[in-house]
């Protein structure tokens, strides 16, 4: 790549640092940040992450950050790769520092805790006026795109000059990146498909058989288009990578912290045993809250995303939750 940019990726977990990998094989200049000072010289040292990806080297020339203002001032762009939570808070921290034409892209997936609101509607109030901003969404376990085994994303945005340059620094490879200019429909498929995991692990783990798995994954992407209808996001986006593809990706991978929340769920462990045993964040818990909030502002049926917020934060037995779903009236599959 002749005119390679160097990228700022904050966050230096599983998925930050798969993604400072993949733009490091494409040709393009990654600076890897993370918030614990001595944890990046322990990685600087060694050139692995052996908290998030043990088993995967990091070349030299990704560039370890300590510091969050000089790795964003270094940088042509930036793409954070934080938990949803912790996006708001990491906006604030580096506006200050950003320069007008440096690009603001995340790979976080969920919504603003409390609001409801989509990461972009956060990212435009809390940027300078003009920013370019995207999304890097889709089908993706981060120790697949750090073992260099084929993957294919959408990188959404409204500035469509950022959005290539940030999909042509990302794409080669085993790895596609595709590009589209709907990031409501972008972020809503990555967020909601998180809720729909934790259905399906819940599924699984009661042993309820494959046809049922199959049932709730196509009522799943059911619910979320009806959704997307009501935020104005396109149907072929949520039927894309961006939506279909990871709903799937989440609801059957092993891999997938969600579906595991909701195997251990199904299996008899309590919300708090599940989430101690996995470790790491699971973007579905907050999600399966702010889903449901949507769905009753924009008066959305969701009833497979009810019973997974009932169980996840109003201790509802998923057993009762399984029969509630099973209970529904006979209708036709499709309402126009």
């Amino acid at each position: 790549m002749a005119d390679a940019p160097v990228i700022a990726v904050l966050g230096a977990g599983s998925w930050g640092t798969a993604l400072a990998l993949q733009l490091d094989r494409s040709g393009s200049h990654s600076i890897l940040w993370g918030r614990d000072a001595e944890y990046i010289a322990q990685i600087r040292s060694s050139r692995c992450n052996r908290r998030y990806l043990p088993d995967i080297d990091l070349p030299a020339s990704i560039q370890l950050e300590a510091d969050i203002g000089t790795a964003v001032q270094a940088a042509d762009h930036v793409l954070l790769a934080t938990p949803s939570y912790a996006f708001a808070a990491t906006i604030e921290t580096i506006r200050s520092t950003l320069v007008p034409g440096q690009g603001v892209a995340w790979a976080c997936k969920g919504f603003e805790l409390g609001s409801g609101r989509l990461l972009h509607q956060v990212a435009t109030e809390l940027l300078p006026a003009g920013t370019p901003q995207a999304i890097v969404t889709g089908p993706s376990f981060a120790i697949e795109v750090a073992r260099d085994l084929p993957t294919a994303v959408t990188v959404a945005g409204t500035d469509m000059q950022f959005t290539r340059t940030l999909a042509a620094a990302l794409h080669g490879g085993r790895f596609r990146a595709y590009t589209c200019d709907d990031m409501v429909g972008a972020e809503l498929g990555g967020a909601a498909k998180n809720v729909m995991a934790v259905a399906t692990g819940i599924c699984d783990g009661m042993k309820l058989g494959d046809n049922a798995r199959a049932a709730l994954i196509t009522r799943g992407l059911a619910e979320m288009m009806r959704l997307g209808a009501a935020l104005q996001a396109k149907p072929e986006t949520l039927m894309g990578l961006a939506g279909a593809g990871d709903l799937i990706l989440t609801c059957t991978g092993d891999l997938s912290r969600n579906r595991q929340l909701g195997l251990l769920l199904g299996q008899g462990a309590s919300v708090q045993q599940a989430l101690e045993e996995i470790g790491q964040v699971v973007e579905g818990v907050n999600s399966a809250a702010e889903v449901q909030r949507l769905a009753a502002q924009h008066g959305i049926n969701m009833p497979i995303s009810e019973q997974v917020n009932g169980i996840i934060h109003k201790h509802w037995s998923p057993v009762e939750g399984v029969a509630r779903l099973m209970a529904r009236e006979q209708k036709a599959e499709h309402i126009s």
